[in-house]
Formats: C-alpha cells, sequence, structure tokens
C-alpha cells in the first residue's frame, strides 16, 4: 500500500508541474494577476513536495490508516491552499485572508469567508500529516536492534 500511495504522489507531482505550466499562460487573465501568480508558484513547490514524499513514502514505518491519513491530509492540505489562491485570483478576492498576494482585491463576503475557511483549513491538515509522516520515518524496532 505505502508504494502505491508512494507512485500517486509521484503522478501527483508531475502532474501539478503539467497544470502550473498552462496555468502560467492565463495569468494575466484572471481577475487579480497578481493574485494568479500565487498559485502557479505554489503548485510548481507542491509538485517538487508530492515528488520528494512519493519517494519518501514507501520508506514510511505507519499502519494502513495512519498512511491513508497522512496521505489524504498532505493531498488535500495542498490542493485547498491551491484552490483557495486560485479562487480568489478568479474571483478578484482574497485581501482579508491573503493580504499580500491579493493586494487590494476584495471580494464579496460570501467569497472572503469561502477563502478564508478553504486556505485555513490547509494548515491543520498539513501539520497533523507531517506529524504522522515525521512519526512514520522512526527507526523501526527490528533495525534499532541491529545498530
Amino acid at each position: 500500500m505505502l508504494s502505491r500511495q508512494g507512485h500517486r504522489l509521484l503522478q501527483l507531482g508531475v502532474a501539478l508541474f503539467l497544470v502550473s505550466s498552462f496555468e502560467g499562460f492565463v495569468i494575466s487573465g484572471f481577475a487579480a494577476p497578481r493574485l494568479g501568480f500565487s498559485p502557479y508558484s505554489l503548485m510548481a513547490l507542491l509538485g517538487v513536495l508530492f515528488i520528494a514524499m512519493g519517494l519518501l513514502w514507501p520508506k514510511l514505518h505507519l499502519v494502513i490508516a495512519a498512511s491513508r491519513l497522512a496521505f489524504w491530509l498532505l493531498i488535500y492540505s495542498g490542493f485547498a491552499i491551491v484552490a483557495a489562491y486560485l479562487l480568489g485570483a478568479i474571483w478578484g478576492a482574497g485581501n482579508s485572508t491573503m493580504p499580500l498576494a491579493a493586494g487590494s482585491a476584495h471580494g464579496s463576503n460570501f467569497q472572503e469567508a469561502i477563502l478564508k475557511i478553504v486556505a485555513y483549513s490547509s494548515a491543520p491538515t498539513g501539520i497533523v500529516s507531517f506529524a504522522l509522516i515525521l512519526w512514520g520515518l522512526r527507526i523501526g524496532d527490528a533495525e534499532s536492534q541491529h545498530n
């Protein structure tokens, strides 16, 4: 299972590079182009992260439930923050949640609330995923007895 999840992360990482490449062509067409640059760079960074995690994943010492949780929380966390910035760029919104990137782009109260929920939900899910991954990198009982 860990090997299959690792392979999926590798696929997602490469797919993110591809999507990021195409998104670069439409940045100037967004309602908030400066904000549109953020998902472009976030997708490239997320692609590198997913490729690195995909290579690391089979080495984790996690039970099935923990590996599933870490896997899906990692994916959710990455895509949630990209989605928040992408929606902000499309809507021309986001200065209440991401003021440095959004500048003066301010959407309706509903749009700003959606962006806040999606963006802020990426942090705790990412933290839990990385904590599980760190736990999975511990030295296994059999390996620690041989060293």
